[in-house]
């Protein structure tokens, strides 16, 4: 029977006291909140007084169950806000991350001259205010602004950007003759799941969301460039030089020897992604507040709504925590997704 190393117990108790201020801080400030606000989503608090006093109705999953399963505004409003949300994902996620890896390739050239100058460029919207931001887009976007002016020139009647509520794909298909968008087909307008037609589900991202989309697009790259130009500065230079002597073109090696070893990084920032905009809110609070339409609603901005406008702060942090679960679920798929390439 072997003992315990002598001295074990005293680095064992060492190591707890220097780890117990972290504890203690993450408890009090992180565990301890979430379980006080799923207890919130149980209940039917209005905000008066403490959630926790004897008079706050226990309504348990009720306000979940109104997100899914029963008739009415509030699942109406949410799967509007699934909607869309999913839209923006959809476009947003794929378009910056392309996009912060061209710049990291073109900042990470070794011809080009003034990189650093590049790299200050590119990054420099993701470290201005996003309130600061939106407020100068929407003067940009506005009805008489420089958007507009410059479609003017070239003849085009530009749309009024954040008060058309019609959606991209609705558009397309107008435009294309497949569909009149003013008489859709009875098939897509009868009925579809959780109180949505499917017509309304397919009408792609609005007018007044794809803004924003650009906007966002645009901020986000530059945080996303310094981690893919990081990663692009530890690929080996010799491996490159092996590939273009076995005859590999530029793209060759950038498609079997660079893009594999960027997967890591290239799985950060698609979970980044994922994660920041599922979460999206003060671009929607400062340039839409959910209009026009509802077709800018997002669930981070409706959980807000709910709780902080109409009072009722268990049905909005239930949607906090169904867009929590959101996250985590998608994120496992991506990562199920990229372990699998690896393998195959």
């Amino acid at each position: 029977m072997t003992g315990r190393r002598p001295g074990a117990a005293r680095e064992q108790l060492a190591g707890w006291l220097f780890v117990a201020p972290v504890v203690v801080i993450l408890g009090l400030f992180m565990v301890a909140p979430i379980l006080m606000a799923l207890w919130v989503s149980l209940t039917g608090w209005n905000g008066q007084g403490s959630p926790f006093r004897a008079g706050v109705p226990f309504v348990g999953a009720d306000n979940y169950t109104r997100l899914f399963t029963e008739e009415g505004l509030a699942r109406r409003d949410f799967m509007t806000s699934v909607r869309n949300n999913a839209y923006y994902v959809a476009i947003v996620v794929p378009l910056q991350t392309v996009l912060a890896l061209g710049l990291a390739l073109v900042v990470n050239a070794r011809l080009l001259r003034g990189r650093t100058f590049f790299r200050a460029a590119f990054f420099f919207p993701s470290v201005t205010s996003s309130v600061a931001i939106s407020v100068v887009f929407l003067f940009v976007f506005a009805n008489s602004g420089a958007v507009n002016g410059l479609l003017a020139l070239f003849g085009v009647d530009g749309p009024q950007w954040f008060a058309d509520s019609r959606g991209l794909l609705h558009l397309l298909l107008g435009a294309t003759g497949l569909v009149d968008p003013d008489a859709p087909p009875a098939a897509l307008t009868g009925g579809g799941p959780f109180g949505l037609s499917w017509w309304e589900w397919l009408s792609g991202p609005s007018v007044a969301m794809t803004t924003i989309i650009m906007l966002v697009v645009w901020t986000t790259s530059g945080t996303f460039m310094l981690m893919f130009l990081a990663a692009l500065q530890d690929v080996p230079v010799t491996l490159e030089e092996a590939a273009m002597l076995d005859g590999a073109g530029r793209w060759g090696v950038f498609r079997h020897v660079t893009l594999p070893l960027l997967r890591p990084t290239t799985f950060l920032v698609v979970t980044l992604g994922l994660i920041a905009t599922w979460q999206v809110f003060d671009q929607i609070y400062v340039m839409s507040q959910g209009n026009p339409a509802k077709t800018t609603l997002t669930p981070a901005f409706l959980s807000y709504q709910t709780a902080f406008r109409s009072f009722d702060y268990g049905s909005g942090t239930a949607i906090s925590f169904v867009l929590f679960a959101v996250i985590v679920l998608l994120t496992l798929l991506q990562r199920l997704v990229m372990r699998d390439r690896r393998a195959s």
